[in-house]
């Protein structure tokens, strides 16, 4: 007990010094920090006086009628460490209009405030919670721009002239040749998301629709303003879906035989074991795989066949599925593709994977208030996943992709012409 006691008592000694050096250590950086502030202001200022004794010379020079002159000070505002703070700046003025100073255009116009408050928001600081994740600015700067509605207005701003730029962004020079589309559910609203992918493998975020995925109306719209911003409706493209029938009928209006169809497999398996006990769940998935992984496409229909006609007398709605569009789950199969190209391209697990890192940034708004809110919000989560995107796996094998899909296409569009004229 005794020895317990002292050892107590000599942890308790030991903290005393440490906290006081914490505290030493916490006034210094704050010290540090203000003295590093007020040098940098300082040589800002000189700066623009620079500016100024360049336009109009050096002090108590006389310049003829006409020339800049020197104005006195002001009080503005300018953007440091998330905030804002009132600085002295230096004025000119010539023929009675102000003229601005180099250096401080160069400063206010790169207003780094507003992205430093759509990046504090997006990696989960909230309104109320921004002032104190910004640097803590000397009072005699008087810094303000802090607060909760501030924070607010200016990600507003900001993701709304974003989502604005990138919803009208031209696709045409993109080199597009498959395009995976996808929804999630955000709130009371289904928002579809087209993920592009080029030649070169490298993925486009292509834009964000709000509607359900089975609403043909929106799946037409959001197709349609591909094509308005440079998608050429004559080439030939592979879509890959998860099943949708309003997505599929929407392709298949717009790019007839050149919308190539590619059915997700992993949604396929879903809705198939969905009908099943899970008893089976296990060996129907394991046959499934063997038969999507099979090198020749006659030998995984015959499996998926042979499985359908295996299931048809118990279990008739899970062979109905398994039918139900077989032949464009295996749409890629034949082409050559390299196994990891055939495999990424035949799901849409790509798209699933920048969903999850979208809803991981969406989960933290705590309150939706509208659509219009939800849009933005899921553009910017997508914009920010984009920063982290590589290139599609197996994406050397993109060369074969695109002379297997567009080899064709010519044969293709005359098909095509003869329907229309039909």
């Amino acid at each position: 007990m005794k020895k317990n006691a002292r050892e107590k008592k000599s942890s308790k000694e030991r903290s005393v010094p440490e906290q006081r050096t914490l505290r030493l250590a916490a006034v210094i950086r704050y010290e540090l920090f203000k003295f590093v502030m007020q040098e940098g202001l300082k040589a800002f200022d000189q700066m623009l006086e620079q500016d100024r004794e360049q336009l109009c010379g050096p002090v108590k020079t006389k310049g003829s009628a006409g020339d800049p002159v020197r104005w006195g000070r002001t009080d503005a505002r300018l953007s440091m460490g998330g905030r804002r703070v009132v600085v002295s700046r230096p004025r000119v003025r010539q023929n009675g209009k102000e003229v601005g100073l180099p250096t401080w255009q160069a400063f206010a116009d790169d207003d780094p405030l507003n992205e430093r408050t759509v990046e504090q928001l997006v990696l989960g600081v909230s309104t109320r919670g921004y002032d104190r994740s910004v640097e803590e600015l000397p009072d005699e700067l008087g810094a303000h721009g802090a607060s909760k509605s501030a924070a607010s207005r200016r990600f507003v701003a900001v993701t709304s002239e974003r989502l604005e730029a990138w919803s009208h962004r031209d696709v045409s020079d993109m080199g597009l040749v498959a395009i995976m589309l996808d929804g999630i559910q955000v709130d009371e609203h289904s928002v579809i998301v087209a993920l592009g992918f080029d030649e070169s493998g490298t993925k486009h975020p292509l834009g964000v629709w709000l509607g359900a995925t089975e609403n043909a109306a929106v799946c037409g719209e959001l197709l349609d303003d591909l094509i308005e911003r440079g998608l050429d409706a004559h080439k030939r493209y592979l879509f890959v879906i998860d099943g949708s029938k309003a997505l599929r009928a929407a392709i298949r209006e717009r790019f007839g035989h050149r919308g190539l169809v590619q059915r997700c497999q992993i949604h396929k398996q879903r809705n198939v074991l969905s009908h099943l006990p899970k008893k089976l769940h296990p060996s129907v998935a394991k046959m499934m795989r063997d038969a999507y992984r099979s090198r020749s496409k006659v030998t995984a229909k015959r499996r998926l066949q042979q499985l359908a006609a295996q299931l048809a007398a118990d279990h008739p709605d899970a062979a109905s599925s398994l039918k139900e569009g077989l032949d464009e789950t295996l749409t890629l199969k034949g082409l050559g593709l390299p196994d990891w190209l055939e495999r990424t391209l035949s799901s849409t697990n790509s798209i699933e994977n920048v969903n999850g890192r979208m809803r991981a940034i969406l989960r933290k708004v705590k309150r939706w208030r509208d659509g219009s809110m939800i849009k933005r919000w899921v553009a910017t989560a997508l914009l920010e996943a984009e920063r982290g995107f590589r290139k599609v796996r197996g994406y050397k094998g993109m060369p074969i992709l695109v002379a297997a899909i567009r080899g064709d296409a010519e044969q293709i569009n005359r098909v095509d012409d003869q329907e229309d004229a039909a």
